[in-house]
């Protein structure tokens, strides 16, 4: 925080670099999210994976959809902007809806994500939530009354969004998180991807439900929008 004289003029002329909170500004003007058909064979997906606590590979080429089928089944939205909303101490609102069916971490790798960065990253991701329904479901979060939350526990899928940016100690970090914690988790990559997998043979065997996400064409698009235009 500022001193009562002090303007942050030094940040005009320094080299602070960026100062990050939990989370990203909000996306002005979003556009509403479109329910199409590809959209609801990922849930099915999703939900499959979810259920039966594989690893599942999602695929396809740029901008069909990916990451927003995966941040709208997380409910990453709605748990962004509850996190700043919480950062601008405003106190804990109730826990996202979604987020509470979900019970679903969403973690980007950094394109250069370290060694260290992904072992931070993977329980810390998961962690969160875990912890949030802790907090949902005892207006507290103690794990050490509450040990459900521990290691993740209350957490049951982890979507991994641009899987190709690890690298060959990345892949075997994320199979060792997987082993060592009951929870479903998607690797979400281009087109390719499932037959790199395949030269790990540790972290292939795992992979239990597979999913190409394919291009949509303008008829169902116009579909999904003329759905959503109903809808509201």
């Amino acid at each position: 925080m500022l001193g009562k004289d002090d303007d942050g003029r030094r940040f005009l002329s320094g080299t602070f670099g960026e100062i990050n909170g939990l989370t990203s500004p909000p996306y002005p003007g979003a556009p509403a999210f479109l329910p199409t058909r590809e959209h609801r064979r990922f849930t099915e997906f999703a939900d499959a994976v979810r259920a039966h606590r594989y690893i599942g590979v999602c695929w396809g080429p740029p901008g069909v959809g990916k990451t927003l089928s995966a941040r709208h089944y997380a409910g990453a939205p709605e748990w962004e902007q509850w996190q700043r909303d919480l950062g601008e101490d405003r106190g804990p609102g109730p826990i996202p809806e979604r987020v509470l069916q979900a019970r679903t971490a969403l973690w980007t790798p950094t394109v250069n994500a370290s060694p260290r960065q992904v072992d931070q990253a993977l329980p810390r991701s998961c962690q969160q939530i875990s912890y949030a329904i802790d907090y949902h479901r005892h207006g507290r979060v103690d794990p050490f009354v509450h040990p459900e939350s521990r290691s993740s526990g209350l957490t049951e899928l982890l979507i991994i969004d641009e899987a190709d940016r690890l690298k060959t100690t990345g892949l075997e970090q994320v199979r060792d998180y997987y082993d060592r914690h009951t929870i479903g988790m998607i690797l979400i990559g281009m087109p390719g991807i499932d037959k790199r997998l395949g030269r790990y043979p540790q972290l292939y065997s795992r992979v239990g439900f597979a999913h190409e996400y394919r291009q949509l064409t303008p008829e169902v698009v116009e579909a999904a929008r003329d759905a959503l235009l109903i809808g509201h």
